[in-house]
């Protein structure tokens, strides 16, 4: 266990927690005993529920830190792993950074403060002066959490961005991640399907500033057509709230593509009038073996997913066939004897052809609904329906048995997801959610 006072490394001294962290993460305050000098110790368990890519972001975060300086970053001092003894019977890594005392604007939430608009203004153009930093870059580094937990407001009066345990080194060059992180009302939607680029930072900016500004988390304000209703809920003038709308634009051509561009606008006032360069992702084309057909037009969008076992089409049949000469007579001789046993019976067998036969999908998009229509050889046993302006975001969700795609849906009476495809590969996925968004984003 971890407790005030320990010391590990023969170095750091534990001081006191900081802040609400998620299981197996824990940051403290500490006393570095060579310097005297108060530090941030970030600890992470590594325990068997855990997965790697946990670790690995971990890791990542201290690789990147190493290479950062900038006086609003607090500075990378150490890296070290405990043994288990150590850690009272798990491993622990440890990551250590100079300690900005200050709270953060979470805090000050939480605390009552509300930002005025001279406030935000300043946090802004400290925030976007990091962000020219990071972006700017070879290779870009992305921090992909902006939020206000994630910003401390020092004693110094400056503000410090934190936490890079969710930063990308690479994104602007390999175009294309599948480690979904960030924070759901301050990412954007590209983010969570895999495609991160600086604007994304900037649209968490100004989620962020929103949440500043009204009070409320973006997540918990009102939609329309896809993009965050608060200009009614502030007293702010209005070319600030017209830069706000231009950082949280869900379509990438139209939001700032750079900071530079941001800070730029934001100093001048001149939104209109802003150097708007559209901020480009890299194409994916169809994987060459993809059985997926996609066909679209202005008006509509249709999507067809094969069965897994269509381009075995000799095994299916035959395990199809075993299957009914085996279990179908079994049934209708349960039938008989009881029909509602012979209704079970009929489910199971049901569910299992789905299950070994794999089941295909039919998915259409039009200018007011979507439909996804889950389908066995050409039959649909169920069926999805949804309306287009609810639509939040196209997602991948990377499992154990292949990638998933899901339509994340809201209102007025809460958050639905509607999967789409299945057990896709990586190249696969990503080519198909963004066949998709693409399509939203031009609705």
């Amino acid at each position: 266990m971890l407790d005030p006072g320990k010391i590990l490394q023969e170095r750091y001294q534990l001081q006191q927690r900081l802040g609400r962290t998620a299981a197996g993460h824990q940051t403290w305050l500490a006393v570095d005993l060579e310097s005297q000098e108060q530090v941030t110790l970030k600890m992470l368990a590594f325990s068997p529920e855990m997965q790697w890519e946990e670790l690995k972001l971990f890791e990542r975060e201290a690789q990147v830190l190493q290479a950062l300086n900038h006086p609003r970053i607090p500075c990378y001092r150490d890296y070290f792993s405990l043994e288990r003894e150590a850690g009272a019977g798990l491993p622990w890594f440890g990551l250590v950074q100079d300690y900005i005392p200050g709270f953060s604007l979470q805090e000050l939430l939480e605390k009552g403060k509300r930002f005025s608009e001279n406030n935000v203004r300043k946090i802004s153009t400290e925030v976007l002066e990091i962000l020219i930093y990071l972006h700017e870059l070879n290779p870009p580094v992305l921090h992909r959490d902006i939020k206000p937990s994630n910003l401390i407001w020092g004693e110094d009066k400056h503000v410090y961005l934190v936490d890079f345990g969710a930063v990308q080194a690479q994104a602007a060059v390999t175009g294309v991640t599948f480690t979904v992180v960030g924070t759901s009302g301050y990412a954007p939607l590209e983010q969570f399907w895999g495609r991160a680029v600086p604007a994304s930072d900037l649209y968490a900016l100004g989620g962020t500033l929103i949440h500043l500004l009204t009070g409320m988390t973006p997540a918990d304000l009102p939609q329309k057509d896809s993009r965050i209703q608060f200009s009614d809920r502030v007293s702010v003038s209005p070319s600030l709230v017209s830069w706000i709308e231009k950082m949280t634009e869900i379509a990438l051509e139209k939001r700032f593509s750079k900071a530079r561009d941001a800070l730029a606008a934001l100093k001048s006032g001149n939104i209109q009038g802003a150097n708007l360069q559209i901020a480009t992702v890299r194409k994916i084309a169809k994987p060459r073996h993809s059985r997926i057909q996609v066909s679209k037009s202005a008006t509509e969008l249709n999507i067809k997913i094969p069965s897994t076992l269509v381009s075995q089409p000799f095994l299916g049949a035959f395990i199809g066939s075993l299957i009914i000469l085996l279990f179908v007579p079994m049934m209708l001789l349960v039938w008989k004897v009881n029909s509602l046993m012979g209704l079970g019976l009929f489910t199971i067998i049901a569910s299992i052809l789905v299950k070994m036969l794999g089941n295909g999908n039919k998915i259409t998009f039009n200018r007011n609904y979507f439909k996804v229509e889950h389908q066995i050889f050409g039959w649909s046993y169920l069926q999805q329906t949804g309306e287009i302006s609810e639509i939040l975001g196209t997602f991948i969700y990377a499992l154990a048995e292949g990638n998933q795609i899901r339509i994340r849906s809201g209102n007025d009476m809460g958050t639905y997801f509607y999967i789409l495809a299945k057990n896709l590969k990586e190249v696969e996925a990503a080519w198909l959610a963004q066949e998709i968004q693409d399509w939203l984003n031009l609705r």
